[in-house]
């Protein structure tokens, strides 16, 4: 929610809730997390089943990290996880709206170079000041190093 990168995505031929699983290792790989982390999902069936919560259980001891229990909106309330359903509302006028895929393999293709090269290095966002996820995330840093440079001065 940071930046609005999106940083764990996966698609199958199935809605089974090993989509969850990866979709939680890309980002966890992507994050290479060390501070606490908050594991937000709709009551869908993938993301707010048992196993998926034991999955996120499980991975605690290999993040090494504080850990926050699984954030679950209410269901039917679009508005408790607003910022990926406009991420999704992004990815189908922008991407989805206009494309034909002939095949799983297209549209997977596709799907990813629109998020990682397009929406993460390219898209502005209002909430980022007209910056992409990507130089909002890099000024961040900069910052931080800077003031970190300065709080030790």
């Amino acid at each position: 929610m940071f930046s609005r990168r999106i940083v764990g995505w996966a698609m199958a031929d199935h809605m089974r809730t090993e989509l969850v699983a990866d979709v939680l290792a890309m980002a966890f790989h992507q994050r290479r997390l060390s501070t606490g982390v908050i594991h937000h999902s709709d009551n869908g069936s993938q993301g707010g089943s048992n196993w998926s919560s034991q999955h996120l259980h499980r991975l605690r001891p290999a993040l090494r990290t504080s850990w926050h229990p699984p954030s679950t909106g209410r269901t039917g309330t679009c508005f408790d996880n607003a910022i990926i359903e406009s991420f999704f509302a992004s990815l189908e006028c922008e991407l989805i709206d206009w494309r034909t895929f002939r095949t799983r393999s297209e549209a997977e293709r596709t799907v990813f170079g629109y998020i990682e090269g397009f929406y993460n290095p390219r898209r502005s966002h209002s909430a980022n000041g007209q910056l992409s996820p990507a130089e909002y995330e890099r000024r961040q840093a900069f910052k931080n190093t800077q003031e970190g440079d300065y709080a030790a001065a």
